[in-house]
């Protein structure tokens, strides 16, 4: 499904993750750590050359055919990676200014100066209208002394006007790669800027917003580990549970019934019997992570690679998940 993950005619997809495999099983896994270059190659993410083209319109006229311009409007092509062909990927204005798939990776090279950091996914949605690439960053947190967490820059850009160019920390658990993005009250973890020209240049201010100090990380890591030292109960669960999602009224169809029913039993499993809880169970920061387990995991999707776009780029998806977290924070 081109709109999602980007698939190409012979099978592969736009998509590669250093050392492990995603959890829509899709794309390229590498045997060791990324460097730039490699993720760009691996994911076909290399020599777009995206690019801005005048747009015209067509009229039929008894007098033949008149061919108009349209003022301050452009039209974002690039090379396709697969075929080399030129193919539009979006309409966008006078001063939009496209910020390229390598520079993606030079704006996070040049963002982090920590030893030890490396590329660890890269890829392509909605036919290459939106891409993505993450850095893994060298520091660890441990919660509780069985709770792994890691850090990581992702880097979303949009190539059809739709969205700014972002960079949010994303901490995630090592067990089942779920992402947290907690807004706390003392450390922002987003940067975004619109497609302007010198875009990529703002490195200093990205950092001073992102942090890159650890203040969000040390910010995270106290929040996650008042979490869990808090008990949480089952039916505290499942109250939060039921706020995120109301159950059914009375009147609700058959299928309304079972998709809450199915997804009250998949969290209450998550919660209570999944191995990811392993060492944190009754907590409420095994709340939250069963919240986020079955986000970004089992919860109904038309197909793995919807489940890619919306995990990665979605803004309900984060959303739901930030509710969670302010329902569980309370004390």
């Amino acid at each position: 499904m081109s709109h999602e993950l980007e698939t190409f005619a012979d099978g592969s997809a736009a998509f590669v993750s250093a050392r492990q495999s995603a959890w829509h099983r899709l794309g390229t896994v590498t045997a060791g750590c990324l460097t730039a270059e490699e993720a760009m190659r691996a994911a076909y993410l290399a020599g777009w050359n995206v690019r801005k083209l005048a747009m015209t319109a067509t009229e039929l006229t008894p007098n033949g055919v008149n061919v108009l311009e349209v003022a301050d409007h452009y039209a974002t092509a690039r090379t396709n990676p697969k075929t080399g062909r030129a193919e539009i990927l979006g309409v966008v204005g006078s001063d939009y200014h496209p910020i390229q798939n390598e520079q993606n990776c030079e704006f996070l090279d040049l963002l982090v100066d920590q030893a030890g950091a490396h590329f660890e996914t890269a890829g392509s949605l909605r036919g290459g209208r939106q891409t993505f690439v993450t850095m893994k960053l060298p520091q660890t947190m441990r919660l509780a002394g069985v709770d792994d967490l890691e850090l990581n820059l992702a880097a979303l850009n949009s190539h059809d006007g739709s969205s700014k160019f972002r960079v949010i920390v994303t901490p995630v658990r090592i067990v089942c790669a779920n992402t947290q993005r907690m807004a706390l009250r003392h450390a922002q973890s987003e940067f975004a800027v619109r497609h302007t020209a010198g875009a990529t240049a703002r490195v200093a201010e990205a950092r001073q917003i992102l942090r890159l100090t650890w203040a969000y990380a040390e910010a995270f890591e106290a929040e996650a580990r008042r979490l869990v030292e808090q008990p949480l109960t089952d039916t505290q669960f499942t109250a939060v549970v039921d706020t995120l999602w109301q159950p059914p009224k009375r009147d609700a169809s058959a299928r309304a019934r079972t998709l809450h029913r199915n997804r009250s039993n998949q969290l209450a499993y998550l919660f209570n019997g999944a191995g990811t809880q392993a060492g944190i169970r009754g907590t409420r920061w095994a709340g939250l992570q069963a919240i986020t387990e079955y986000l970004d995991h089992y919860s109904p999707a038309p197909a793995v690679e919807a489940r890619a776009s919306r995990v990665i780029l979605g803004r309900e998806l984060a959303a739901t998940k930030q509710r969670a977290y302010e329902l569980l924070a309370v004390t």
